[in-house]
């Protein structure tokens, strides 16, 4: 029954930070960036790997300066 009595505990305990809090603070906390998603499951691995192709020319580009010189 322990932990039910500190589900109890810790949901009061939340709610009565909640209602305390002046609510110009809670919309600030709320309207501040979030993570993106993958960060948050993955960590920084994501964004590593973004970092890392975005410094790789597309094909796309490769191809239209290709194009370009050859008139």
């Amino acid at each position: 029954m322990a932990k039910g009595d500190e589900l109890v505990k810790y949901i009061t305990e939340r709610v009565v930070d909640y209602v305390e809090t002046p609510r110009e603070i809670r919309r600030e906390q709320r309207s501040k960036t979030k993570e993106p998603w993958a960060n948050l499951w993955f960590g920084m691995i994501p964004f590593s790997i973004t970092l890392w192709l975005k410094r790789f020319p597309t094909r796309r580009k490769r191809d239209k300066q290709d194009s370009s010189r050859h008139l």
